[in-house]
């Protein structure tokens, strides 16, 4: 027997899966989201019963108000949130299976703040700059954060531990954060940045779902194209390379679409964290360490939590609205800090 099978036959059952779970939460969880995005075009600060919702969707009628409340501002929203949420959990699950790290998450590792950087500068030099030019500069501003975080995080001595890779982000976004800041009182476009520090999907409009929804696709395609990979890749560079993957490769794919995903979402709906941490980590504990369910699942787990989150933003005190940030928060925060003590022998 040579060493490829026997890698093979010794991590075989490192490999454990549950497909039924997987398909199960799929189904489930497609039929919650179809309800959730229901329930949130009907919620805010005018209710709108369910059944004039699906009227709305497949007896348009341009003269009625509620009508044009739900297309033109409630629904491309609750898709705009599904799509955040879907490109934060899959980049972040993308992440924790190649590095390794269960501290990954595109808000901890400066992409959420590198994107948030450009766009300031953009905001302050390019004001009229249209939506479709805006998420490329995001994009650009998600490599920015992304290389300095792993810049820093490889010159210290003993490489890159989970637990230094998320000190670096932290460190990083902090000052992109208030680089950010600072652009902002300089140029006094502080209430435009506003909405990208809390984070929220109010006022998406259409043209930014048209715009936003190609990459996502791309994004998620991708990734369930590289799963297998990544499953492999999430044994040890060692363990991959003896199987015959070509890592470098799967590293850069797998940066490519971690970057158009987050990059998207947060030219979007701003930075909001915690997301691409907490989701995969449950879809894991669900289903396995497959990857080709793990993506899946978190995509549409991920979905679910932004839909829920955007309707309880507008529930717990109308009319005005909790930033969808903060309340995502609530749970990342105490599991962020549960996951570092776990990681904690990586200092």
């Amino acid at each position: 027997m040579n060493t490829t099978t026997e890698a093979s036959s010794s991590h075989r059952s490192e490999l454990r899966t549950r497909p039924i779970v997987a398909v199960i939460i799929l189904i489930g969880g497609l039929a919650a989201l179809a309800l959730g995005l229901a329930a949130s075009i009907s919620v805010g600060a005018a209710d709108i019963r369910l059944q004039t919702v699906w009227e709305a969707l497949y007896r348009f009628n341009p003269d009625l108000t509620q009508h044009q409340i739900i297309w033109e501002l409630r629904l491309p929203r609750a898709l705009a949130g599904a799509m955040v949420g879907v490109g934060f959990a899959v980049s972040g699950a993308i992440m924790q299976g190649m590095t390794r790290n269960p501290l990954a998450d595109p808000g901890l590792l400066g992409i959420n703040a590198g994107a948030g950087f450009v766009l300031a500068l953009c905001f302050a030099f390019f004001p009229q700059l249209p939506f479709s030019r805006l998420i490329l500069f995001s994009f650009l501003g998600a490599a920015i954060g992304t290389g300095l975080v792993y810049g820093i995080g490889s010159v210290a001595k003993g490489g890159l531990t989970p637990v230094r890779l998320a000190l670096a982000g932290a460190a990083v976004s902090a000052l992109l954060v208030a680089l950010s800041e600072g652009v902002a009182i300089y140029f006094k476009i502080s209430q435009d940045l506003a909405f990208w520090y809390a984070g929220g999907v109010s006022g998406t409009k259409w043209m930014q779902v048209n715009i936003m929804w190609p990459w996502i696709a791309i994004g998620v395609i991708g990734a369930l194209l590289l799963s297998r990979s990544i499953t492999v890749l999430s044994l040890g560079d060692e363990i991959a390379a003896g199987l015959g993957q070509r890592t470098g490769i799967v590293k850069l794919a797998g940066a490519l679409l971690t970057l158009i995903m987050a990059g998207a979402s947060v030219s979007a709906v701003g930075s909001i964290g915690f997301i691409g941490l907490v989701i995969p980590h449950v879809s894991r504990a669900l289903v396995g360490v497959d990857y080709r369910w793990i993506i899946p699942c978190s995509a549409v787990l991920g979905g679910l939590l932004m839909v829920l989150a955007d309707m309880g933003a507008r529930m717990i005190h109308p009319p005005f609205e909790t930033p969808i940030g903060a309340l995502i928060a609530l749970i990342g925060v105490p599991f962020f800090l549960y996951l570092a003590r776990r990681e904690r022998r990586g200092l």
